[in-house]
């Protein structure tokens, strides 16, 4: 039965327009598959003009919520992406266009280092003769070895950091296993523990990283694994202190629960955090398994990730490597030794570390001149707390606007809704999406 839009559309405007449609898809009324009128259709029975019913189907697509299928109409989107998880697809939503794009966690493609002279390099000195060969070139190693945060007994290098956890947890975790995972955090790490069987125990942040209280409450559990985020949390952008690993460390050595549990750090954003570097390797390195990735800082499609730790453990990943890909390419990784070692790349990478650093203080003072209390955070992402979270994602679509929606990353359902801006994306424009952040807000 089509619904009579006139009748259930009070607010004519775009943004109105949308509101009221995504109402309709989320009670139901609208079911997946269904066509929607033309904007001249629509437009008419509105009293608007096709521009402005134009101008709400954007907004709605760009969350997801309909899909348009060129001269056969607009559609209520169905499965958006059939290869993503159910949780990895509420997050991405549709990736269409819209004026600011707010959602990707992804580094802006302007601060990246170039990668001619890198790549240039690559056709001098890459090759590979046997499958035997060391996993890691020995200049990138000496090189990540000279950078650790603590002093490690094993390094290997892997295609990225999901990689890297996937990795560890095979080796760490069995079915039916506890882990204790940060609430909120990323999406990915709570569909790979479902795929391993893993029971998942959430302890929450606070504005110093992983909250002590809950964490000796979480280890009376037994659990095999922690999965932190020790810098640049995502989503909300916090970076753990030095004081607080430290108690985390005390915490875990003390407890006869931990004794065997395996810490597993990811630190996704090393290149570009501000905060200083932290590890709980420095008081645990026979227990921790650290993760440094170089998406973030020197371009996501490198695909290339450090994972350092007990030579058991690390030993344990390369080999279980050899049978699937073997190794991570020597040519990405004479790539990232050029990278890593460059004057230009380096200086390039610090560059953006500034400019990352000034957004996020420049959107927090934007977020402070609205009325609302916004602690600066660190790397890319920030969490922000709204009223209704498909709502406010709509209603920022109808402006332009596209961020994350929250509940993808908490691990159950809440009192609180949130929303993940990609603060590190948003090159000006800080009052007018301080402002629309504000008009969702909480009352």
């Amino acid at each position: 039965m089509t619904p009579a839009y006139g009748e259930l559309i009070d607010d004519r405007s775009p943004r109105g327009i949308a509101e009221a449609i995504a109402r309709l898809i989320t009670t139901g009324v609208l079911a997946p598959g269904d066509r929607l009128p033309t904007v001249r259709e629509l437009g008419a029975e509105l009293g608007v003009s096709p521009a402005t019913v134009s101008s709400a189907w954007r907004a709605m697509g760009s969350v997801g919520l309909i899909e348009s299928r060129g001269r056969s109409g607009s559609f209520v989107r169905a499965s958006p992406v059939p290869w993503l998880t159910p949780r990895v697809q509420t997050m991405a939503g549709h990736m269409g266009e819209s004026r600011l794009d707010l959602s990707r966690g992804a580094p802006d493609p302007l601060l990246l280092p170039d990668l001619t002279l890198a790549l240039s390099r690559v056709s001098e000195s890459a090759g590979t003769f046997s499958y035997q060969e060391l996993p890691v070139i020995p200049p990138l190693l000496d090189h990540l070895r000279s950078a650790w945060p603590y002093d490690v007994e094993a390094i290997t290098v892997v295609d990225g950091a999901l990689d890297a956890l996937s990795r560890s947890l095979e080796q760490v975790i069995r079915f039916g296993d506890r882990v204790i995972v940060e609430d909120p955090s990323f999406p990915p790490f709570f569909d790979l523990l479902d795929q391993l069987g893993a029971v998942r125990i959430p302890v929450p942040v606070d504005a110093d990283g992983l909250d002590p209280v809950a964490l000796r409450r979480a280890l009376a559990l037994g659990p095999a694994a922690l999965i932190l985020q020790p810098r640049a949390q995502n989503p909300t952008g916090i970076s753990m202190t030095v004081e607080r690993a430290e108690e985390l460390a005390r915490i875990l050595r003390s407890s006869r629960h931990a004794a065997g549990m395996v810490v597993i750090e990811d630190d996704h954003s090393a290149g570009i955090s501000a905060s200083t570097e932290v590890s709980l390797g420095r008081w645990l390195p026979e227990r921790v398994l650290h993760i440094r990735s170089y998406s973030k800082s020197h371009g996501p499609d490198l695909r290339i990730a450090a994972l350092g730790g007990p030579e058991r453990l690390i030993n344990q990943v390369v080999a279980r490597r050899m049978l699937g890909p073997g190794w991570t390419s020597r040519m990405v990784q004479t790539i990232l030794y050029e990278l890593l070692t460059s004057s230009d790349a380096v200086s390039t990478v610090a560059a953006a570390r500034s400019v990352y650093h000034s957004r996020q203080r420049q959107f927090a003072e934007a977020r402070q001149a609205t009325g609302f209390a916004a602690p600066q955070t660190d790397g890319l992402n920030t969490w922000i707390e709204v009223a209704d979270e498909r709502h406010a994602l709509v209603q920022l679509a109808a402006s332009g606007i596209r961020v994350t929606a929250g509940s993808p990353y908490l691990s159950g359902p809440g009192n609180r809704q949130f929303v993940r801006v990609t603060v590190g994306m948003l090159r000006d424009d800080f009052p007018e999406v301080s402002s629309a952040l504000a008009a969702v807000a909480p009352g």
